[in-house]
């Protein structure tokens, strides 16, 4: 019989949340994060004994979170952004057939306002992570996410201290390489990327193609996951605001994958403004240099603070 009052199990659900970003950062998933972290933590409550009572908790827990990750990730396909799933699309060429949702990492909730937390689920950082081997992943997480010791890491994956720099090492080196120049951080009160959001949404709503273009960088990149479908350039992102489809739409502010983004609405058959896609942004100086549209969440507006129906 299990002998739970070796460990804290009050403080198992403290650890949830954290649990859940740290399954997301390795898996890109939402719902795969929130299943990783539930099933760490029976584990952690099954293996009660094998708890040191005194101890930290926090690395026992994150060494079952993380094998339940590894496990999960054999034989699986990476999640990736529709950069990387081919060259970019011609302007205003159709979307195409959409991938499955299990191919894109997913957007998630506002982890709250400290800024590692924020940076650490990123939606180019995440895409990145997983471009890592597994095990350079729960690496790079744990020391440079986690800020856990090379001695700590080593005993997490069971493994050396010497093996933990080395993949360390390595991992570092391809995530610089793929994920391309950093945005800046997010930082919701600075008044500059305040006032760039705001005209970004006014340039939006009335279809202002030339002030919509002047928002962007030159190489500015939209995409729209589950699709293929991705380009580039301002003038023509900006362009796409001509072709229709957008008519009547409205933009909510919400903090979309620790960084600043949108709940996009869209009017029905009746006039009501109803959820349409989240969309994440990337700023970078006085410029938005990507936005990533992701098609088909309406359903999860409520997890990002967005009401159901958008008042005029």
């Amino acid at each position: 019989m299990t002998d739970s009052a070796a460990l804290p199990v009050g403080d198992l659900e403290e650890f949830r949340p954290a649990l859940v970003r740290h399954c997301y950062r390795m898996l890109g998933g939402v719902a795969d994060a929130e299943d990783a972290a539930a099933e760490a933590l029976t584990r952690a409550l099954a293996r009660a004994d094998r708890f040191t009572p005194g101890r930290p908790l926090a690395p026992w827990l994150y060494r079952i979170a993380t094998n339940v990750c590894l496990d999960e990730l054999r034989g699986r396909h990476r999640r990736l952004l529709s950069t990387s799933f081919g060259l970019e699309s011609e302007p205003g060429a159709p979307l195409g057939d959409p991938l499955p949702d299990a191919m894109f990492v997913e957007p998630v909730p506002d982890p709250g306002d400290i800024a590692v937390e924020r940076e650490g689920v990123r939606l180019a950082f995440v895409a990145a992570l997983q471009w890592l081997p597994p095990r350079q992943r729960a690496v790079l997480i744990l020391r440079d996410v986690l800020a856990f010791t090379a001695d700590e890491t080593a005993a997490i994956l069971e493994t050396s201290t010497a093996a933990v720099v080395s993949l360390l090492q390595r991992a570092r080196t391809t995530l610089v390489a793929r994920r391309g120049a950093p945005s800046d951080a997010y930082a919701p009160l600075d008044p500059v990327q305040a006032d760039l959001l705001a005209r970004y949404v006014d340039a939006f709503e009335r279809h202002d193609v030339e002030a919509f273009a002047a928002l962007l960088q030159r190489d500015a990149i939209s995409d729209m996951p589950p699709f293929r479908w991705w380009v580039r350039g301002r003038f023509t992102i900006a362009r796409l605001l001509a072709l229709g489809g957008c008519d009547g739409a409205k933009l909510a502010p919400a903090v979309v994958s620790g960084g600043p983004g949108f709940g996009q609405y869209r009017p029905d058959q009746d006039g009501v403004l109803r959820p349409f896609a989240l969309v994440a942004l990337e700023i970078r100086g006085p410029h938005v240099s990507r936005m990533t549209t992701f098609l088909g969440t309406a359903e999860r507006f409520g997890e990002f603070g967005l009401p159901a129906v958008l008042e005029r």
